[in-house]
């Protein structure tokens, strides 16, 4: 028998506390089995949103991805992730990555060394939800005392390491329990799986040890022109700001956005979508039903068992998320012998 799908959503924390958790009870009510929202710096604060949203939902399991133990300290993180737990049953996770660089310089914050910071987190934050003290564990970061314990009982919490570079995807499927890399486009899942498939080998893990969902880029409408326009407009105000290396492996440069950028700076809309050619589009899935259909199922076939949908996910967010509960989610679980 084939290993059940799993489906989340990734939300950004631009959403204002309202439609987030509007979004929570159409995503549970959609049978959507995991709920994650970024922290980025500047807007709402995302442990504040989960904790919330525990209290109003009852199965959804609810994510933060992601925290870097740069603007808040390992122990508080473990304080926060325990915490978590407790609030929403044991359905918390959390992400955890080294963070974007440019905005922790808006706080005065140099992103030093982020493959051992965000090691040296992961076991730290382990070893204190375990009823540890991080001194007693080797590479957990230096100056922890033996007091350095929490003071309360917890549970075991589960890590997901956000990761984009070879070394990061290689260092997740070593020592995390799931590992969140963004695929642009979507069928460089099966890079990155092997990436991560080939750090779980060298600690002597399996795939069976890790989720590796495909985190892909999704904007769902019962038009498929309205479904590639909102893409689109996300496409033209970040794709360039893509790295060289991500956008060279779909064959594009980050200059080939830059019409978009401008029109979209001009506020011209059309311009904008105009300006975004399929090989960009196809960056992230979009369309109506079956256009998502067909893109999802190839990303089974190459071996996912978790497809994970983040923004715009559609041009209306409830609407695509009850059309994901009626329509994409029930066919593609029907595939499945």
């Amino acid at each position: 028998m084939s290993t059940p799908l799993t489906f989340s959503l990734r939300v950004n924390n631009d959403l204002d506390s309202a439609q987030y958790l509007a979004l929570a009870r159409a995503a549970e009510d959609a049978g959507i089995d995991q709920l994650w929202v970024s922290n980025d710096l500047t807007y709402r604060f995302a442990p504040a949103l989960v904790g919330a949203a525990a209290a109003t939902t009852s199965r959804l399991k609810l994510g933060i991805g992601l925290m870097n133990p740069y603007s808040v300290h390992p122990a508080e993180l473990a304080m926060l992730a325990a915490t978590m737990q407790e609030l929403s049953d044991g359905r918390f996770l959390l992400g955890l990555g080294a963070g974007s660089g440019r905005f922790l310089e808006w706080i005065g914050i140099d992103q030093t060394k982020p493959l051992s910071r965000t090691r040296e987190a992961l076991r730290a934050i382990r070893a204190l939800t375990s009823g540890g003290s991080p001194g007693a564990v080797e590479g957990a970061g230096v100056g922890w005392q033996e007091d350095a314990r929490l003071r309360f009982a917890a549970s075991d919490v589960p890590i997901y390491v956000g990761a984009m570079s070879p070394k990061m995807l290689e260092f997740a499927g070593a020592e995390a329990d799931g590992v969140l890399a963004l695929l642009f486009p979507p069928e460089e899942f099966s890079s990155a799986r092997a990436r991560i498939l080939a750090g779980a080998h060298r600690a002597g893990r399996s795939a069976a040890d890790l989720d590796i969902p495909a985190c892909v880029w999704l904007s769902l409408s019962d038009s498929r022109a309205d479904g590639d326009r909102a893409l689109a407009l996300k496409l033209a105000y970040y794709g360039n700001a893509f790295s060289p290396h991500l956008l060279g492996q779909a064959g594009l440069a980050q200059s080939d956005f830059d019409p978009a950028a401008a029109a979209l700076a001009r506020g011209e809309e059309d311009a904008a979508v105009s300006a975004i050619d399929n090989r960009m589009l196809s960056l992230g899935i979009s369309g109506d039903v079956d256009a998502v259909l067909a893109r999802c199922r190839s990303l089974i076939a190459a071996g996912t068992s978790h497809l994970s949908f983040g923004p715009p996910i559609g041009p209306d967010l409830l609407e695509a998320v009850s059309l994901l509960g009626s329509e994409v989610l029930p066919r593609l679980r029907k595939d499945l012998p």
